[in-house]
């Protein structure tokens, strides 16, 4: 059995709705950030890089996000998650999920994790007041060249889905207004009404 170690309100919520979509049999486990928890020895173990989400497969640990969805869309092929069989397609899939975990999501990381970068006070609350200008960014790019239609990348659902929607939850709380970006809101929602993306949800946050 697969089993995912999260935490909430995390990209982690990405894998998670993709496991769902891809009807697979596996357990979660919470990490509590703010305890610390992805510190602990036990943790540290299987993920030295103290972070979440982590995958662990049959095969052994996976560790970010695009690896882990293609993987998922890969190991269930029957879902049908991702264009297997057209190499261009599949790249881009992978060319979109590349730019979310690695302009995207670090953007938005410069709000509450800025001491990842520097040391000053000042220099961290410059990266803090700048957010809301750097994601938007993020997302006009996206809004121009992505979201062809009801999904993110090209005609079809897939593993590019769940996670434009999971960093699309964050906008508000980066300062940036959803209306200004009509696809990427209307994604959103559409995603928010999936039922493999309210199980997720539920799940995450049951106590």
């Amino acid at each position: 059995m697969l089993k995912l170690y999260y935490a909430q309100n995390t990209c982690s919520l990405a894998s998670h709705i993709a496991l769902e979509d891809a009807g697979a049999e596996f357990s979660i486990h919470r990490l509590n950030i703010a305890a610390n928890e992805h510190h602990a020895l036990a943790y540290l173990a299987i993920n030295p890089k103290a972070r979440v989400p982590t995958l662990v497969t049959p095969s052994g640990i996976l560790t970010e996000t695009p690896a882990m969805l293609a993987y998922i869309a890969q190991t269930f092929p029957q879902a049908e998650l991702a264009p297997l069989n057209d190499p261009y397609a599949f790249a881009k899939i992978q060319e979109f999920n590349s730019y979310l975990a690695s302009t995207l999501h670090v953007a938005h990381a410069h709000r509450m994790r800025g001491n990842r970068w520097a040391d000053d006070e000042n220099a961290i609350l410059a990266m803090k007041k700048k957010v809301p200008e750097t994601v938007s960014a993020c997302f006009a790019y996206i809004e121009s060249e992505f979201l062809p239609g009801q999904f993110a990348v090209g005609d079809s659902y897939s593993i590019a889905d769940p996670y434009l929607f999971t960093l699309a939850t964050w906008m508000e709380g980066d300062g940036v207004d959803p209306s200004r970006f009509p696809k990427v809101y209307a994604h959103r929602e559409m995603m928010r009404a999936r039922p493999t993306v309210q199980k997720a949800l539920h799940d995450q946050f049951a106590d």
